[in-house]
């Protein structure tokens, strides 16, 4: 086969055999095709689609591109979450740590940023000395030993998607529901996760700017689970505005600490609840923790007793982190320059646009516009409103936290564009728009 061959049978519209696709996925994880020619076939899938099947052979061949992790000596029953990827969505620094406050092992692989800005192990990164990068005997045994680990892919695990992530992110190919799908399941299928639950997340701080393409997302990854032998729940999350108050590698750390403390802003908490009680019902499988109102119960007890903290302390721990850090986030990384950015007018606010809110954390250095672009992790945007809300002239909407005058004015360009007013009362944006379950 010609690498060649396979991008112009795509480029033009054509299904790929099981054959080619699984050639090209092993060709170029063994590095014999170039990036550029796998810049190619994505921008082609981009343009073309791929069909269920093709879709189901993509997925499975990026699972198999690597060693396929069984944690069945450490658990009978592990569970995963994964969310699409959204502006401020910090939510696993929560979920993980208060699931495992449960007993329940949380055994997490996750990526760094695509699309606006940085990803979970970016936000890790700027607690000093944490180590994402865990060879595959480390994961096992610090799952075993702790019930908690989140860190990076390794080598070993699913190898293609590791490169291909990366390569999305700068070739303007992310919002394809396939690759996302793909790339997704790909990864859940090699780690070893037999109950998975998906934040498939819609809007324009999300990859899928409709609740219909978000839950077109969030059918087909659930039925590759399901053909895979998994049990799937995908909620399909709103992602207009940004998540929290928090947009910001370090900023996000911190509003993930204070939420584990039991503060934090309201809608980032009840996310992180309902993402949570679904974790904690699919451990169950129906014996226990399938009362839902009863699980919330107990669920915001361990986030106000300090026990999910506690997890989120012993992560950081044991993975080599500062947990001085944690103790006293004002020791994150910090901006030089605070400044607000202060409302135009009275009214109330029609919208915050969360892509526009991303655009100004990336101008200042917070997000990549290249791959092995070098974060800054101090700068970010404190949201301070949200739609819904009554504003006077000159009330603060964002703090900006920025270490560059230029880039600062920059931001600022950006959040002018992402506020909308209204001189009429406007109803505040749903969390979630609905689940999505399927049984293996």
């Amino acid at each position: 086969m010609r690498a060649v061959d396979i991008i112009v049978k795509k480029r033009d519209g054509q299904a790929l055999s099981q054959a080619e696709i699984e050639w090209f996925i092993q060709e170029y994880t063994a590095g014999s095709i170039p990036d550029y020619q796998a810049a190619a076939l994505l921008m082609a899938i981009f343009f073309k689609g791929m069909s269920r099947q093709e879709t189901v052979t993509l997925t499975q061949a990026m699972a198999h591109s690597g060693q396929l992790m069984d944690l069945s000596d450490i658990t009978d029953y592990a569970v995963d979450k994964h969310s699409s990827g959204g502006v401020g969505d910090k939510t696993t620094l929560v979920v993980l740590p208060l699931v495992a406050a449960f007993g329940v092992p949380v055994a997490k692989m996750s990526g760094r940023g695509l699309g606006f800005s940085g990803g979970t192990l970016d936000k890790l990164e700027s607690i000093a000395g944490f180590n994402v990068q865990l060879t595959e005997a480390q994961f096992r045994e610090q799952a075993k030993q702790y019930g908690i680990v989140l860190c990076g892919q390794t080598g070993e695990l699913a190898p293609a998607d590791g490169k291909l992530y990366a390569l999305r992110d700068v070739t303007g190919t992310v919002p394809s529901i396939p690759l996302i799908a793909g790339s997704i399941m790909s990864k859940k299928l090699a780690s070893g996760a037999k109950g998975i639950v998906l934040d498939v997340k819609c809007g324009s701080g999300a990859f899928m700017p409709t609740v219909e393409a978000a839950q077109e997302l969030a059918q087909v990854m659930v039925e590759i689970g399901t053909d895979a032998g998994r049990d799937m729940v995908a909620l399909i999350s709103d992602m207009s505005q940004p998540l929290g108050h928090a947009v910001g590698n370090a900023l996000e750390v911190t509003e993930a600490i204070e939420t584990l403390r039991g503060r934090g802003p309201k809608d980032f908490r009840l996310h992180c609840l309902e993402v949570a009680t679904y974790l904690l019902k699919i451990a169950g499988r129906g014996e226990k923790w399938q009362h839902e109102v009863e699980t919330r119960s107990l669920l915001e007890e361990k986030l106000d007793n300090g026990e999910a903290l506690a997890k989120f302390r012993l992560l950081i721990e044991i993975q080599g982190g500062d947990v001085q850090m944690v103790d006293n986030p004002a020791l994150l990384p910090q901006a030089s320059m605070i400044e607000n950015f202060l409302a135009e007018k009275a009214g109330y606010i029609a919208q915050v646009a969360a892509d526009k809110v991303a655009m100004a954390v990336l101008a200042m250095g917070g997000g990549r516009t290249k791959k092995g672009d070098v974060l800054d992790l101090a700068v970010g945007v404190e949201v301070l409103v949200s739609v819904g809300e009554e504003v006077r002239e000159g009330q603060p909407l964002f703090a900006i936290h920025a270490n560059d005058a230029a880039k600062l004015d920059e931001a600022r360009q950006f959040l002018a564009q992402a506020i909308q007013y209204s001189d009429k009362r406007v109803l505040p944006v749903p969390l979630f728009y609905g689940v999505i379950e399927g049984k293996k």
